[in-house]
């Protein structure tokens, strides 16, 4: 399969931009050969017209048929076979067989998606038939049920160029619930963004969907993701990056003249607390987990642990050792790129450079390859972390601070300042934990995710799965974009009142023939009226 290198609006491809980028090779700061033409603001209103067509047959489109364009987008995906991965490598510096993971993991979100759409029941049927003859008002008919809303705007990710990008956690629950997507490719790896429009053009076109329900367009910078976030007719974004980005487009969705939501998950540095007793029984071995986990993927998770709370006691010694030494022994990864790294170090050393802020460890650095990150954790008071916020932000890479806290009101005083998050950790175990009512609570407020002696980084792709949080870790905490929930960003309840059985939806008609579990009249059944 060859890289075009065009924006694919629908099933064509386009190229009326004389300015085009290149993706490079982070690993050794050498550019690719392919070229990339960015999308023009004519190319973006064909896509937008295009998919608002598109939305009009698709829509209607039965679940069954979506579900067989979900799995071949799959088929299309594992078809490309290695040169997916190998061009992948190249773009992110990421080792194989962590995108082999990742490609696995994007596989089985697209085939949840087409499993919950088959089965049928996530529409939230509800019926509440009519009483005429009820006193003093007769009772309409009442059904409702969730209805996909129209285009929706995606954003690829940089540090997941699969599950996160073109065919990722936004692509997958939109296209499922009956929306077109319009992708606005990451640049930082084109190459592997165009070989998967291509699967899911050919993926359309293997299925009978119409022109229009995929679409991809390129930028290197912001211009073509502006534009498609205030076109009238795109009525949802999805988006995974910076505070920055995220605000910058949630900004522009609420000045449109329909302002539409935009689901972004941004910043979070993902506190870990760790209660005393289990620190003095387990130090060696947290030291060891907690290394791993901020340094895996060279930090660029966006459930990174940047922050851990402990506790002064006598064997916090031994754990500041033994992380020290577990960050020393790291080897460095290549970031996602230049920019990347660049930034990783600005803010790193701008947050070890304020007042109270101790170095412990830097890790050494591989010179044989361009853009190293280097692994490093630092130390600071729970007074001084309190009195300055700066130290508060997230450092997008390997990076950890250790926030040690005088006692348990410390604690408590130092982990109320904290702002909303993905995740928080509680390393405790149950009984230890039980003393801490108000610390659980604290924390519980402001993530989306509580975990219990377990670390951050690994996300689960099943239904039990929230991957949000609080403002600023996401836009919306009601809402998730990992698992089969996540399809709720994409839809909206609409009812219908006292409409003839053969006009209403097939999930809504009387016989039930889709045998979907339905609310009728307050119980749960499959049973037809």
């Amino acid at each position: 399969m060859t890289i075009q290198g065009e924006n694919y609006i629908g099933y064509s491809l386009s190229s009326q931009n004389e300015h085009t980028f290149k993706s490079y090779v982070p690993a050794q700061n050498i550019e690719l050969p392919e070229t990339f033409h960015t999308a023009t603001p004519d190319e973006v209103a064909q896509t937008m017209e295009l998919a608002q067509k598109a939305f009009n047959e698709y829509s209607l489109i039965p679940a069954a048929r979506r579900a067989d364009f979900l799995i071949a987008i799959t088929e299309e995906i594992m078809a490309i076979g290695d040169p997916l991965l190998e061009r992948a490598n190249l773009e992110t510096g990421l080792p194989i067989a962590r995108l082999q993971g990742e490609r696995a993991r994007t596989i089985n979100q697209l085939t949840q998606f087409a499993d919950l759409i088959r089965e049928g029941s996530w529409v939230e049927a509800s019926i509440d038939t009519a009483i005429p003859d009820r006193t003093p008002v007769p009772k309409s008919d009442l059904r409702k049920m969730l209805i996909p809303i129209g285009p929706v705007i995606v954003f690829g990710s940089s540090n997941f160029p699969f599950a996160y990008s073109v065919a990722g956690v936004d692509t997958g629950p939109a296209l499922a619930a009956g929306n077109p997507v319009v992708v606005k490719a990451h640049a930082a790896h084109p190459g592997v963004s165009d070989l998967t429009a291509q699967a899911i053009v050919k993926a359309a076109k293997r299925t009978g969907m119409p022109d229009g329900v995929f679409s991809m367009l390129y930028d290197d910078g912001y211009e073509v993701g502006a534009a498609l976030v205030k076109h009238p007719a795109s009525k949802a974004v999805g988006f995974t990056g910076s505070i920055k980005g995220g605000m910058a487009l949630h900004k522009l969705a609420q000045e449109r003249e329909e302002p539409i939501s935009v689901f972004a998950e941004m910043g979070s540095v993902n506190p870990v607390v760790i209660l005393p007793e289990y620190l003095e029984k387990n130090s060696p071995q947290l030291a060891k987990t907690m290394a791993g986990s901020v340094t895996l993927g060279a930090g660029q998770f966006c459930t990174n642990p940047g922050l851990v709370f402990v506790i002064e006691s006598g064997s916090l010694n031994l754990f500041e050792e033994s992380y020290k030494n577990e960050i020393l022994k790291t080897v460095s990864a290549t970031m996602l790129t230049a920019g990347i790294r660049s930034n990783f170090y600005k803010l790193r050393d701008e947050l070890v450079q304020q007042d109270g802020v101790t170095e412990l460890a830097y890790s050494d650095l591989t010179e044989e390859q361009e853009n190293q990150s280097q692994a490093s954790v630092a130390k600071v008071s729970g007074v001084d972390f309190i009195a300055n916020p700066k130290i508060h932000e997230e450092v997008f890479g390997p990076f950890s601070l250790l926030v040690v806290c005088k006692d348990k009101a410390g604690l408590l005083a130092a982990v109320s300042h904290l702002k909303g998050q993905l995740t928080a950790s509680l390393m405790a175990d149950a009984d230890e934990a039980s003393r801490y009512p108000e610390l659980l609570q604290s924390l519980s407020k402001i993530c989306g995710r509580f975990i219990m002696n377990g670390v951050p980084t690994g996300v689960e792709v099943c239904p039990s799965m929230h991957h949000g949080g609080p403002f600023p870790s996401a836009t919306d905490a009601r809402f998730t974009s990992v698992g089969r929930h996540s399809i709720l960003r994409f839809v909206r309840p609409q009812s219908f009142q006292d409409w003839d059985d053969s006009l209403l939806p097939v999930e809504l008609k009387n016989a039930n023939p889709l045998g979907i579990f339905r609310l009728v009249n307050n119980e749960t059944t499959k049973r037809g009226i």
